[in-house]
C-alpha cells in the first residue's frame, strides 16, 4: 500500500504484524480517553498563517545535550518495538542514524546494547527504568557507557504498568502457559512475512537486556511476570542520587506531566525532562502531553530542555508541540508503525516525510529555523 503519512504507516503495520503486536504498540490504558486526548489535543491547535515573508532557506537543524541533530527529533524507547521487524532496533538506529537524529534503545527491547552499538554509526540514547536489582541496573548502565550511548532517558511514570485491555484481548496478558503461546502463534500463522521475517529468522527471540535476569525464560509471560515483580514502587526522587553515582552524561527524565513535578526535576540537576504520559499507557484520563506542556515549559524552561511527546502524528504536530515550549519531541508509536510496515526503510521513508511536512508548516507560519517557532506561531480560536 502507499504509505504518505504516519497513519498509513499505522496501517501498514496493522495489515503485516501479527495482531498481539500491532495491539500492543497502539493501545493505551483502560477506556484509551488519554490515547485519544494526546492526537485530538494536539491536532486541534491551530497555526497561525503567515505570508509574504522570504522562506527560501529553512533550517530544521538544532542542538540537544551536546548533540547536533537535523531535526529536533529523537526515537521514543519502545518496548517490544524490535520484535516489529528481524533484530529491529538495529534497523530503526541506522534509519535514525542516517536522517541525523537520535534513537533511544529501550532497557525492554529486543536487541541488546551491544548489538544496537554495533549496528549504530553515532551515539544512541538509552532508557531506563528504575528496576529492584540495584546491580542489574549499575550493570546496564555500565554497558551503556561502554556503548558510548550519550544520553540517558530515564522513565519513572512506571512504578507499576498500566492495565491495557486489548492485551488481554489478544492472548498477550492474563493467558499463560500453552493456551497464550498458542494462541499468539495462531495470530502470527496468519502474517507469513512476518513469520518468516521475524517468527524464523529474526532470532533469538528475547528481551536482550533483560535476558541474563530471565535466566533462560524466553516465553512473554515470562517478561511480563519480571516486570511486574521487578518495577519498583517505592521509587522516589532520591533514588536519582543513585542514577548520577552511575551516570555522568546527560540525565532526562521522561514522564513528566505536572509542573511540581517538573520543578523538582529541576532542583535535583536534571538536564532535560519529557513531558509525558507515556502515550496513553499508564494512567489514563491524565491531561494530553498537549494540555500539559505550556505549564511546565513555564515553570522550568529557563533551567532545562523541555522535550515532549504523546499524540504526534505529522510534522505540523511536531511543529505544534514546539510552538508550546517544546525544544524537541520524542516519536514513539510513528516509528514502531514505520518498522512494523517497512523495516529499515519504512523508518527511513517515515522521517523523510516528518522532514517535509515540517518545511510545509515552517514556511507557511513564516518561520526560518527551529529557534523561531514559539506560541505566536499558534492562532487564537
Amino acid at each position: 500500500m502507499i504509505t504518505a503519512s504516519i497513519p498509513d504507516f499505522r496501517e501498514a503495520a496493522r495489515r503485516r504484524l501479527p495482531r498481539f503486536l500491532f495491539e500492543y504498540i497502539d493501545g493505551g490504558s483502560y477506556a484509551e480517553e488519554t490515547l485519544r486526548r494526546n492526537v485530538s489535543d494536539l491536532a486541534g491547535l491551530a497555526l497561525r498563517q503567515r505570508v509574504l515573508r522570504d522562506v527560501s532557506a529553512l533550517d530544521l537543524s538544532t542542538e540537544l545535550f551536546g548533540q547536533k541533530l537535523a531535526l529536533p527529533v529523537a526515537l521514543a524507547p519502545i518496548g517490544l518495538a524490535g520484535l516489529n521487524a528481524r533484530r529491529g532496533e538495529c534497523q530503526a538506529v541506522r534509519a535514525a542514524d542516517k536522517a541525523g537524529v537520535p534513537f533511544t534503545l529501550s532497557t525492554v527491547g529486543a536487541c541488546t546494547i551491544g548489538e544496537v552499538a554495533a549496528a549504530a554509526s553515532k551515539p544512541f540514547w538509552f532508557q531506563l527504568y528504575m528496576i529492584r536489582d540495584r546491580a542489574f541496573m549499575k550493570d546496564l548502565l555500565a554497558k551503556a557507557v561502554e556503548a558510548g550511548c550519550s544520553t540517558l532517558v530515564f522513565t519513572v511514570d512506571m512504578p507499576v504498568p498500566g492495565s491495557r485491555y486489548r492485551d488481554y484481548h489478544t492472548g498477550l496478558a492474563g493467558t499463560g502457559g500453552l493456551k497464550g503461546a498458542a494462541w499468539r502463534f495462531a495470530q502470527a500463522a496468519v502474517k507469513p512475512d512476518w513469520a518468516w521475517d521475524v517468527g524464523i529468522n529474526g532470532r533469538p527471540h528475547t528481551l536482550g537486556n533483560v535476558a541474563p535476569v530471565l535466566q533462560g525464560k524466553t516465553g512473554i509471560e515470562d517478561f511480563f511476570a519480571w516486570m511486574r515483580n521487578n518495577f519498583d514502587p517505592s521509587i522516589n526522587w532520591r533514588d536519582l542520587d543513585f542514577i548520577r553515582s552511575e551516570w555522568k552524561g546527560p540525565l532526562v527524565i521522561k514522564g513528566i506531566l505536572d509542573p511540581e513535578d517538573a520543578k523538582e526535576a529541576a532542583q535535583l540537576g536534571a538536564d532535560g525532562l519529557v513531558v509525558s504520559n507515556h502515550g496513553g499507557r499508564q494512567l489514563d484520563g491524565v491531561l494530553s502531553s498537549a494540555r500539559a506542556l505550556p505549564p511546565i515549559v513555564d515553570a522550568v524552561g529557563d533551567r532545562m530542555t523541555v522535550l515532549a511527546d504523546g499524540g504526534i502524528r505529522s510534522g505540523l504536530d511536531i511543529v505544534r508541540m514546539l510552538a508550546l515550549g517544546a525544544k524537541g519531541v520524542l516519536l514513539g508509536r510513528a516509528w514502531a508503525w514505520a518498522l512494523g510496515a517497512g523495516g529499515e526503510a519504512g523508518v527511513t521513508k517515515m522521517l523523510k516525510l516528518i522532514e517535509a511536512e515540517m518545511r510545509v508548516a515552517m514556511a507557511l507560519t513564516g518561520t526560518t529555523k527551529i529557534s523561531e517557532i514559539n506560541r505566536s506561531c499558534l492562532a487564537e480560536t
